[in-house]
């Protein structure tokens, strides 16, 4: 296995049970707009792990209109709001950035979210100072997942070789887009928005790609790492 110098999480779905408040969220905006049958079911299934942009176009086919310019701003509120209300980590999950933090393995978020919403859930659930100018977000590549654009910007920066990054993800087209971008995937089935469907939602991330699917964190470290020695 080729050993690991970096590892790059998604956000929402790997390290905050943030999917349900999100899908509730833009659900709720696309009613308010007249798609009176919109459902987070829907979306999750359809959309999960896009960018907003994607979002957009799926409200322009919906309503047969434009989508509104401030779609993405009442979502976010909506979304915001939520937040302030509870944001969950993923269990596990800070004693993972800390084991990884300890072995010196730079760390990087690559969200499909927006920069605001990347900069709010960090300060939400007090993930911040893990991720120090290294989070990334859709807003700053042209093309979101399942693109390989995002991650290889978190590479980049980190200044790590895609193929020494091994990448955390919850949705197709982010496994999708760490393969595209010569890294490996590690798939996660852990947040609350998989309820009732892990299997087969593990089975989809599988065919996408993913060598490996957990449903819990006490795992991760050994799945990213393996018995590779540590950076001195």
């Amino acid at each position: 296995m080729t050993q690991t110098h970096a590892v790059i999480f998604d956000l929402d779905g790997c390290l905050v049970d943030s999917e349900p408040h999100s899908l509730a969220a833009i659900a709720e905006e696309m009613r308010a707009l007249g798609i009176e049958d919109a459902t987070p079911e829907e979306i999750g299934a359809r959309f999960l792990g896009v960018s907003i942009s994607v979002i957009h176009a799926h409200v322009a086919q919906r309503s047969g209109a434009p989508c509104p310019p401030d779609f993405s701003d009442n979502f976010e509120r909506r979304l915001f709001a939520r937040y302030e209300a509870g944001l969950h980590l993923i269990p596990g999950v800070r004693a993972l950035l800390c084991q990884l933090r300890d072995a010196g393995i730079p760390m990087a978020i690559g969200t499909g979210g927006s920069l605001r919403r990347l900069a709010t859930t960090l300060r939400v659930a007090d993930l911040a100072p893990f991720f120090e100018r290294r989070g990334f977000s859709a807003d700053q590549v042209a093309r979101g997942k399942p693109a390989p654009d995002l991650f290889l910007l978190a590479a980049e920066r980190l200044g790590v070789a895609p193929e020494h990054c091994v990448v955390v993800e919850d949705s197709p087209h982010g496994v999708a887009a760490a393969r595209a971008a010569g890294m490996r995937a590690i798939g996660f089935t852990g947040g609350s928005h998989l309820d009732g469907r892990r299997n087969a939602h593990a089975e989809i991330l599988r065919q996408a790609g993913a060598e490996e699917v957990l449903a819990e964190m006490s795992n991760m470290y050994a799945a990213l790492l393996g018995d590779q020695p540590q950076p001195q």
